[in-house]
């Protein structure tokens, strides 16, 4: 039986430690105590709760990383695992994700497909990128679908990006985190393992579902002409988040940063990355080719 007083107390607890906008935390915590005062969350099942809660979180503030979520699996509560231990079980989960890497894959007419599902840190996945940046090297054009990519580590959406640049000249984001009021610039690197593509046309293929991590490096891409977005406007989450353990099986997620482009000043928060060429999710991979290899799609034209 979840005990709801105490999961909305130490959720919103740890919303006001962390929030990156802590101006704004006061209104989300009254908001959620009104409704728990009114009943709103009596007798709700776990995952009901979380939806509930959620969605009440962000309608008292439009941030999309700011989530009460259930997982079936028990997870370690605060207290309970040594950060070795933490590190340790998110490697072992990077590891069966294949480090976000779905697919690898040469397409007729010798482009590069490269089907990301999330990114992550550049310590962990950084043998698995230069491994499919291998098999991509000789291609003519790279397809890089990030239609169903959840998010991921900014140091991995950097160390993406590298492979795409020429240099570590590129000042690609910053990161400003409200613990150590300090800001993290983030450039690409001048060294990466495996070869380089930053001579061929980039396609980045783009859905309403993309988030995050996936955000960032369709967005860092596109601010700095290397890529041309095909598809659908991002779903709109800019701030790297905390993932605090509620109960075993409840965590809040808490922006507890913000990313702010040094082209544009400012990032895609609540308004997403739109393409340079819109179409629906499901059509972009058709459009993409077809854009790669110069010619006008056959839908299109008829």
């Amino acid at each position: 039986m979840i005990d709801i007083n105490h999961v909305i107390e130490d959720a919103l607890a740890k919303i006001r430690a962390g929030y990156v906008f802590p101006e704004k935390a006061d209104a989300v915590d009254a908001a959620i105590r009104r409704r728990l005062a009114d009943g709103e969350y009596t007798g709700l099942a776990g995952p009901e709760l979380c939806e509930a809660v959620t969605a009440h979180l962000q309608e008292a503030c439009p941030d999309k990383h700011m989530r009460l979520l259930w997982r079936d699996d028990p997870q370690p509560v605060e207290g309970e695992e040594s950060p070795e231990e933490e590190k340790a079980r998110w490697a072992a989960t990077y590891r069966a994700e294949a480090y976000g890497i779905r697919r690898v894959e040469q397409l007729d007419g010798n482009l590069g497909y490269l089907d990301l599902r999330s990114i992550p840190d550049a310590a962990e996945g950084g043998r698995a990128f230069a491994a499919a940046m291998e098999l991509l090297a000789h291609t003519e054009a790279l397809l890089l679908d990030l239609r169903k990519c959840r998010g991921g580590s900014p140091d991995g959406v950097a160390l993406w990006c590298s492979y795409l640049f020429p240099d570590g000249e590129v000042h690609l984001n910053d990161v400003y985190e409200r613990a150590t009021d300090s800001t993290r610039q983030f450039w690409t690197s001048a060294h990466v393992p495996g070869p380089r593509y930053a001579d061929r046309p980039v396609y980045v293929l783009t859905s309403a579902f993309t988030f995050s991590g996936g955000e960032e490096l369709a967005y860092n891409l596109k601010v700095n002409g290397r890529a041309t977005l095909v598809g659908e406007t991002t779903r709109g989450g800019a701030h790297p988040t905390d993932r605090l353990p509620v109960t075993p099986h409840i965590t809040v997620t808490v922006p507890a940063a913000r990313s702010i482009n040094p082209v544009t000043g400012t990032n895609w928060e609540g308004v997403g990355v739109v393409p340079d060429v819109a179409v629906p999710a499901e059509e972009a991979l058709e459009e993409a080719v077809a854009l790669a290899l110069g010619r006008e799609r056959v839908a299109a034209a008829s």
